[in-house]
């Protein structure tokens, strides 16, 4: 009898979780820029560094919601002022990392890095920066907290405490954020060798660059929802 109150007491929530839970996962699994810097990271500086960047990655995803719940993100979605300065911030960022990568590509790794990518030793320098720069990509695009404005509330049922409601829906999206990179990092694994080649580096510079740049570009056209 305790368990059936118990399971009725959960149903209003239960189904707004899962139903979020869904339509989020669709949107994690959407190839776009954190794909693309996770990708990019575990391939050419091995599995350490990539997996530094998706927990950059999933920090700058709950900062957004930590925000989100506190209602500070409003401020992007009411200030065009507020918007356009965190915007062209997160463009330029990365708009400064694609040119980099596109006229300065590497021809080979390091040493260091070649055997990251093969064998995976322990590579601090490498993952820390890869943590930023998971972190900063996420932090300078105001579409993120945007997103959380407008998409996290129809999830939120009545009668509850918004705030703490809204915490789970961050905890949940940064859960499968993390569970979607790292298993991208995973499958990048095997393939260390071949990655690690001095033409697949090349290339993957260069492909990451020119994905950078247009990333750059359409958040630098991007309006307020």
């Amino acid at each position: 009898m305790k368990r059936m109150y118990m399971v009725r007491a959960m149903h209003p929530y239960l189904l707004p979780l899962l139903a979020f839970a869904l339509t989020a996962a669709v949107f994690t699994i959407t190839p776009g820029l954190d794909t693309a810097m996770t990708l990019r990271t575990a391939t050419t500086s091995g599995w350490k560094a990539g997996l530094a960047a998706v927990m950059g990655i999933c920090l700058g995803l709950g900062v957004w919601g930590l925000g989100a719940a506190f209602g500070l993100t409003a401020l992007l979605a009411a200030s065009e002022t507020a918007f356009t300065a965190v915007k062209w911030a997160g463009a330029l960022y990365l708009g400064w990392i694609g040119i980099k990568l596109l006229l300065h590509p590497r021809s080979s790794l390091s040493k260091e890095e070649a055997e990251a990518a093969v064998e995976q030793p322990t590579n601090r320098p490498e993952a820390g920066l890869a943590f930023r720069r998971g972190l900063l990509s996420n932090l300078l695009n105001p579409k993120v907290g945007v997103f959380y404005m407008t998409f996290m509330p129809q999830f939120i049922p009545p009668h509850v405490n918004v705030r703490e409601f809204s915490l789970l829906l961050t905890a949940i999206q940064a859960l499968l954020s993390f569970a979607w990179l790292g298993l991208l990092v995973a499958l990048t694994i095997p393939l260390g060798r071949f990655l690690s080649s001095p033409t697949v580096v090349r290339r993957m510079d260069r492909l990451t660059g020119s994905v950078f740049l247009l990333f750059s570009l359409k958040l630098a056209l991007a309006r307020r929802a």
